[in-house]
């Protein structure tokens, strides 16, 4: 893919340009890199500084064409919309709706919710990732790839919950989980007596008057959309979310995030401040906290709540110091992180990672790559798996995980593979005969072994 680049600052408060907030030279110059070469769409860097904010846009939100990105284009957040349904926790309990070490079962009485021996998941643990439920339910199974969600109804959520049996106590460990936010969010709205969708807006988007925000974009929204992307460039569809919509089905603009950011930047007030209060450590010897969603560091002297984001064609990260002086938003219609170029844009001076240069596959004899189809699975504890399912399509050998899509794997030697969909790797072992015997999946600065199946 080629992209043109553009750097287009919008002063969005203040009286005069010069308080348009400057954009980190390195910061500037790695997005315009990672848009003219192709490895985003597009970017979008809402930048604040005190009062003042400005947005900056590169690439282009129509390919071939010189179509800069704005404040006003709209993306999906993904996971940064935990931290929506987290401030809408922090708002019921300020109103007095519920208590944060409730049970959720209080909320939820037509639901079998499970426990661990007698000790019940609270709305703390599930917006602190300590509810010891999984990052996705053991009943997702998605039809289309391309939209993994779209089929996950609220009765798939309820009966998953009631045959879920919790490995461990909750508010024991930290342990990510969507389909914990899910739950959250399901919970929130059964409280209010309304949808997800409503109780968003009625208390986070009208009052902040983020026009451009919603779980369900509308006509004008979605003229404003800029269409998602692979890792690879292809252009591949946003995500439907249904029940899982709290985790991160929501779509929004640079425009709106800076509103909703300086509200906790400028209301010191609760439910902000009870927002990014710390409650939980992520590891006993983690510096790092977390709060309601947000997750709350401290560097180069600066203490700052975070919180990223991905769905399949998108990625985000939002970010203010908690003195209120700084924030910054970054959107992209590409799924590829971008944690490093908005820490650096919230920070500047911050080390930006080298660029990874494009990998070369070579060609394997069909016969080869057969060898290779199989299920590779990680048992983490009872009820937890992974799965990691390789089967050999006419373009070559696929793989898709357990609550993620199907991808190409491109060889670079015998028995090592990558991904062009995903930063990752995978490399097939063998036993002492020479037959596949597992696999591992290398992603993230990990490696994970998975034993093949038999």
């Amino acid at each position: 893919m080629t992209a043109t680049f553009a750097l287009l600052p919008l002063c969005l408060a203040g009286t005069a340009a010069l308080a348009a907030p400057v954009l980190d030279d390195a910061v500037r110059q790695r997005a315009e890199e990672l848009t003219r070469t192709g490895m985003h769409a597009s970017i979008v860097i809402a930048v604040i500084d005190g009062k003042h904010s400005a947005v900056y846009g590169f690439g282009s939100v129509q390919a071939g064409k010189n179509a800069t990105p704005g404040a006003d284009s709209v993306y999906q957040i993904g996971s940064v919309t935990k931290t929506m349904t987290a401030l809408l926790l922090a708002d019921a309990i300020v109103e007095g709706k519920v208590k944060l070490d409730e049970p959720v079962a209080t909320l939820l009485p037509g639901y079998t919710v499970p426990a661990f021996d007698g000790k019940t998941i609270s709305l703390l643990d599930l917006a602190t990732h300590y509810s010891a439920l999984p990052r996705l339910p053991d009943n997702f199974a998605p039809k289309d790839p391309a939209n993994p969600y779209a089929d996950y109804t609220p009765a798939k959520q309820r009966q998953f919950l009631a045959a879920y049996h919790l490995p461990r106590a909750p508010g024991s460990v930290f342990d990510y989980s969507n389909i914990g936010y899910a739950v959250l969010g399901t919970a929130l709205a059964a409280q209010a007596g309304s949808s997800y969708e409503a109780l968003l807006q009625k208390r986070i988007a009208v009052p902040l008057g983020m026009r451009s925000t919603s779980n369900q974009p509308t006509h004008g929204m979605l003229a404003r959309l800029a269409p998602g992307h692979l890792l690879s460039g292809e252009p591949t569809p946003a995500w439907d979310l249904n029940v899982v919509a709290p985790a991160g089905g929501v779509y929004s603009s640079a425009r709106d995030m800076i509103s909703y950011l300086q509200a906790y930047m400028f209301k010191p007030l609760r439910p902000y401040a009870l927002a990014i209060q710390p409650q939980r450590p992520l590891a006993p010897d983690s510096d790092t906290t977390i709060g309601l969603a947000w997750l709350l560091e401290q560097q180069q002297g600066h203490a700052y709540a975070w919180h990223s984001g991905q769905t399949g064609g998108y990625a985000s990260y939002a970010a203010f110091t908690t003195d209120g002086k700084r924030g910054v938003m970054v959107l992209t219609n590409t799924a590829r992180d971008v944690d490093a170029l908005g820490l650096s844009a919230l920070l500047p001076g911050t080390p930006l990672p080298p660029l990874k240069k494009p990998q070369a596959a070579i060609e394997l004899p069909r016969a080869t790559l057969a060898e290779y189809v199989a299920k590779y699975v990680l048992e983490h504890s009872p009820g937890e798996n992974f799965t990691l399912t390789v089967s050999l399509g006419k373009q070559g050998l696929e793989a898709a995980g357990t609550g993620v899509g199907s991808a190409p794997l491109f060889a670079s030697a015998k028995d090592q593979f990558f991904f062009r969909a995903i930063e990752a790797e995978l490399a097939f072992t063998r036993d002492a005969a020479g037959k596949i015997a597992g696999a591992v999946l290398k992603q993230g600065g990990q490696d994970v072994v998975l034993p093949r199946k038999p």
